[in-house]
């Protein structure tokens, strides 16, 4: 059976409910935190759906591993690094993350930036 989680955002803060919280309490990341709006919990085993939202003057862990991401910018504007490039995204602009592919995003200007971005699981049911 499928699962809903109704949006429960109010003036500027993103929320649904019985989403799953994560903090990222890591040196390289400034001011971002993630919430799992669908995944394993939920039945979801060849996907998992997720909100981020990063703070101004915030910005994400420079990463690389062996999954692709889509992501969709819902609010704010960013710096993307893509490999050895940069640009600019904003609000309804999508990315894709190759597998392998260095990957970071900073927060440009005052409003925080959030992002929804699918990826595989890490493992299957």
């Amino acid at each position: 059976m499928g699962v809903i989680h109704r949006y429960t955002g109010k003036e500027g803060k993103y929320d649904w409910e019985d989403s799953i919280h994560r903090d990222y309490d890591h040196p390289d990341v400034k001011g971002a935190y993630g919430k799992i709006l669908l995944g394993k919990a939920d039945g979801a085993y060849n996907f998992v759906f997720r909100y981020f939202n990063v703070a101004p003057g915030g910005h994400t862990i420079l990463d690389k591993h062996a999954h692709d991401h889509g992501v969709l910018i819902l609010h704010g504007r960013a710096k993307v690094i893509l490999g050895e490039e940069e640009f600019e995204v904003g609000q309804h602009d999508v990315v894709y993350v190759p597998p392998f592919e260095v990957h970071q995003f900073f927060t440009i200007g005052e409003e925080p930036l959030g992002f929804l971005c699918v990826i595989p699981p890490k493992e299957k049911k």
